[in-house]
């Protein structure tokens, strides 16, 4: 076994609460409330205001979901879904709905109709609480598929309800008792279904994880063993609540650590956000990172060669203080110490000021961080710990310490997990963490939970000094660095259904978005250059920006069934095709994704920093 000693956690209770106390998650939030009552729980945008809930407020409110749930003659074990933005009444909803029994499906916001109706359908879901009502109006054109659905829950007040005899439609603040008593948790069994928790890991027909209430305490409970973290701490929250990293590691973990939770207005917004707020535990994907380094590069290339020469500067030396301090390397000399506290007012301070200033931690996980990103962030100056984990994890495996860590890898396997090296350097994945299984589906569960309790990851890893670094995917799985995951089948599949695409290719492992190469069946090609008067053979004429507007046509009504986030962004065209001869194609002609991604590297770099390369 990976990871490190059982430490007793009573340090983040007042009274030395431990959860050998809690079995389920209602009953943490239960002692929560009675232990910390009047601290504060959370704090979010409301009519124009931060407003602030006491863990005394949220056990009211909490109690009023509970008696208004329990009027549904729903039974234990049903599913409740939520398509909700990140708010104290998704916390509310989810925790009432799990001390009456009820399996919670999280739902993300931004997702495509169809997908959110085909994971209603297949969970089976009982009552779907929405923010608005065009969420429902989306969805309920494809209502047929959903007999089990009978009751729609809406946040906001409509002008007028969509309804049918087939699905209720109400308005919660209608549907919400105005008060109610404390109510009794009869979830009891923590190794009942707690979240039926839908991966994104794959655009065709996403896979129901099963995590049970056990599941998910173990895991929060090994990471305020293996980081500390306590009531003083403040998280700000935007990764979607329907996310199995944000729900586990920027809810419940706070839960169990009494600190406070500050719901993010909008993603658009978070920079100011950061600077309102102050928080003290950043939980993020690398995607926001990125952002961050990529605006600092923006205003250096403004700014001349004296700021860039500062930052180089301020990244080296931080960087080098930053081994020092893991003992893996000298200590700096009094000169650059010197310099280092200079270049800390200059430039590394005014930078941590995008982050408002006073980070403790800052976690990265959902999708690998780049290793020069990390190191120049850590340079600077950011608190960065990189983490590894997966739904059916619960989802966090290993994560680095502060005092232990190698931002190129994922940590040290939280105590309490197993991590081994299966067949192909499979990483393997074992613990109290490790999911029920996939829901309805057991063939599945059998192939990804071994006889011995193994879970196969289906990434590829290595271990050294109980590090664990990912190296590859068994799968070809694409993982954006939003932490989105897509398998790019299904999309090239689409693609080349239109006539004027022979082969596609989709790539963005580790990027914001998709791009595609794309190879153009040379009749359909001859025939639209004709029409447009371009001369077929010339390869200037695949640069020609009707193609591209055309491409990009086609690329949205092609993907238009899938999700937001599987949306292919810009394409390379040529008319070369990838054949067993030139290595691009294997025997029995399924695309060579190694060779194809070296062969064209260049172009699909291209495709991200806006040149468009001569074909």
């Amino acid at each position: 076994m990976h990871g490190h000693p059982a430490q007793h956690v009573s340090h983040i209770f007042p009274d030395s609460m431990t959860l050998g106390e809690v079995a389920t998650l209602p009953e943490l939030l239960r002692q929560r409330c009675h232990r910390s009552p009047e601290r504060e729980a959370y704090r979010q945008w409301e009519a124009g205001v931060w407003r602030s809930y006491s863990w005394r407020d949220v056990e009211g409110l909490v109690a009023r979901w509970q008696v208004a749930l329990a009027g549904e003659h729903l039974a234990s074990g049903d599913r409740v879904a939520v398509l909700l933005k990140n708010s104290v009444e998704w916390v509310c909803f989810d925790l009432a709905a799990q001390s009456l029994g009820l399996a919670v499906v999280p739902l993300y916001t931004a997702d495509h109709a169809e997908n959110t109706a085909n994971i209603l359908a297949d969970s089976g879901a009982r009552l779907l609480l929405v923010g608005l009502l065009d969420q429902w109006i989306a969805v309920a054109r494809l209502r047929t598929r959903l007999p089990h659905l009978s009751h729609v829950l809406c946040m906001e007040m409509p002008l007028t309800l969509v309804s049918d005899t087939r699905v209720r439609v109400s308005v919660v603040a209608q549907w919400l008792p105005r008060e109610a008593p404390p109510q009794i948790n009869v979830a009891k069994e923590p190794h009942t279904l707690a979240t039926l928790v839908y991966t994104s890991g794959t655009t065709g027909h996403p896979k129901g994880v099963m995590l049970s209430h056990a599941n998910i305490l173990s895991n929060i409970q090994a990471v305020v063993r293996h980081v500390q973290i306590d009531q003083d701490d403040l998280f700000l929250s935007f990764l979607p609540l329907s996310h199995a990293f944000e729900r586990t590691a920027g809810c419940y973990l706070p839960m169990l650590t009494g600190s406070c939770v500050v719901y993010a207005r909008e993603i658009s917004t978070l920079g100011e956000d950061l600077a309102m707020v102050r928080p003290t535990i950043l939980v993020s994907v690398p995607r926001i990172y990125e952002r961050v380094y990529a605006r600092l590069q923006q205003q250096l290339a403004e700014r001349g060669a004296l700021p860039r020469v500062l930052v180089r500067w301020t990244q080296e030396l931080g960087w080098r203080q930053f081994q020092a301090r893991q003992h893996r390397g000298t200590a700096p000399g009094s000169w650059d110490r010197l310099w280092r506290l200079v270049l800390q007012y200059l430039v590394a301070r005014p930078f941590l000021a995008h982050f408002g200033g006073r980070l403790r931690l800052a976690v990265s996980g959902g999708a690998p961080l780049s290793v020069p990103l990390s190191r120049y962030l850590v340079g600077l100056g950011l608190p960065l710990l990189q983490g590894y984990g997966l739904t059916e994890a619960a989802p966090v495996v290993s994560v680095n310490r502060p005092d232990d860590n190698v931002p190129e890898s994922a940590g040290t396997p939280l105590p309490g997990i197993e991590v081994r090296l299966g067949e192909q350097n499979e990483l393997l994945v074992r613990g109290p963490n490790v999911m029920m299984g996939y829901w309805n589906r057991p063939e599945d569960t059998a192939r990804a939970i071994d006889a011995e309790g193994w879970l196969h990851t289906g990434d590829q890893g290595r271990i050294e000094n109980g590090h664990v670094f990912i190296v590859g995917r068994l799968k070809e799985i694409v993982v954006l660095s939003t932490g989105e995951k897509v398998t790019p089948e299904g999309l090239e599949m689409a693609l080349i259904l239109d006539p004027l695409i022979d082969q596609a290719m989709v790539v963005g492992e580790g990027k914001p978005y998709l791009v595609a190469l794309l190879v153009l069946n040379a009749g359909a090609w001859r025939a639209m250059a004709k029409r447009w008067s371009l001369p077929a053979e010339d390869p200037a004429a695949l640069t020609d920006v009707r193609l591209q507007q055309h491409i990009e046509h086609l690329c949205r009504q092609s993907l238009a069934r899938f999700p937001e986030y599987a949306q292919v962004r810009r394409c390379w065209v040529t008319l070369e095709p990838w054949t067993i001869a030139n290595g691009l194609l294997t025997p029995t002609l399924k695309l060579k994704r190694p060779a194809i991604e070296k062969r064209f590297v260049k172009h699909t770099l291209d495709l991200y920093t806006g040149h468009m390369p001569p074909t």
